[in-house]
């Protein structure tokens, strides 16, 4: 696929294969950036530092640092990270089935990673999940529509939450709750979700064009379990389930979501970030 990738990849360890230029640690550029108001884009990456620095899978920052994060992530702007509602990334073509997605990678270590997707008018990422982590995102122009899920976990135990593999269904379905279905439109408060709540799992719809600032902590990582997995949704009333105990007036806020066997609808180009440079103190 060249640098065209899926999300799995593109968010996944093996970004980390990009270069890291963007990482400079001489005193002599550390001491003139000291002279000059530090770039958004340098606090917020200072700050992920900090915050994820004991970070692993399921680790979730503690309050304070969770608002610290969120306020830096609120105060940045599209100008901040280089980033023109009339850039190419943000147009697409009529030749194209599907519109193409555009990452910007700007940093990515073991407990943290920063990026940018780059959503054209009509561009989808499709519902997936993220395993183990806490994730912010900052929508930073444009109108998305975003909706999210978490895995159903309150019903009592005798009330089914799965539905297993039959002849006509070859792969397992769960339920899962809408947490969110809304359009956003920037300027808007950033957005977090948690390793087992906060609908850790989402499909972005670019309403208009748009741009996505996230902060993964930590990272996709199949080595260490956290491997980004792709749904289809069903709603609750497609599938006969005896026994489950919802009310009636409640199920619209419930759909069953199976792991898709294979990803067709999505096509990401993923590309260095060209914005202000950061640099690791």
């Amino acid at each position: 696929m060249g640098i065209e990738r899926t999300l799995a990849d593109i968010k996944g360890r093996s970004f980390c294969e990009l270069p890291r230029e963007t990482i400079t640690s001489s005193g002599s550029k550390r001491n003139r950036r000291r002279q000059k108001k530090m770039p958004p884009v340098q606090k917020l990456f200072d700050t992920c530092k900090e915050v994820f620095a004991s970070g692993g899978t399921g680790f979730i920052p503690p309050p304070q640092d969770i608002q610290r994060l969120q306020a830096v992530l609120d105060a940045i702007r599209p100008e901040d990270v280089g980033l023109k509602p009339d850039m190419p990334h943000f147009r697409s073509s009529s030749a194209q089935r599907i519109p193409k997605i555009t990452y910007l990678h700007i940093y990515e270590c073991e407990k943290f990673s920063m990026g940018i997707f780059c959503l054209p008018p009509s561009g989808v990422i499709p519902l997936h999940n993220h395993p183990g982590m806490t994730v912010f995102s900052k929508l930073l122009f444009g109108t998305m529509h975003i909706k999210s899920y978490d895995w159903v976990v309150d019903l009592p135990p005798e009330s089914p939450t799965i539905v297993k593999p039959t002849e006509n269904q070859a792969l397992e379905m769960r339920l899962a709750k809408v947490k969110v279905d809304a359009d956003f439109t920037a300027p808007c408060n950033p957005s977090i979700l948690y390793p087992e709540d906060g609908g850790n799992m989402h499909c972005f719809t670019a309403v208009t064009a748009c741009a996505v600032l996230d902060v993964l902590g930590p990272p996709y990582s199949d080595y260490e379990g956290r491997h980004c997995t792709y749904y289809n949704n069903y709603p609750f009333s497609d599938i006969s389930v005896e026994g489950i105990s919802i009310p009636e007036e409640e199920r619209n806020g419930y759909e069953w979501l199976q792991e898709k066997e294979q990803l067709e609808d999505l096509e990401v180009d993923g590309k260095m970030y060209s914005g202000p440079k950061i640099h690791e103190s």
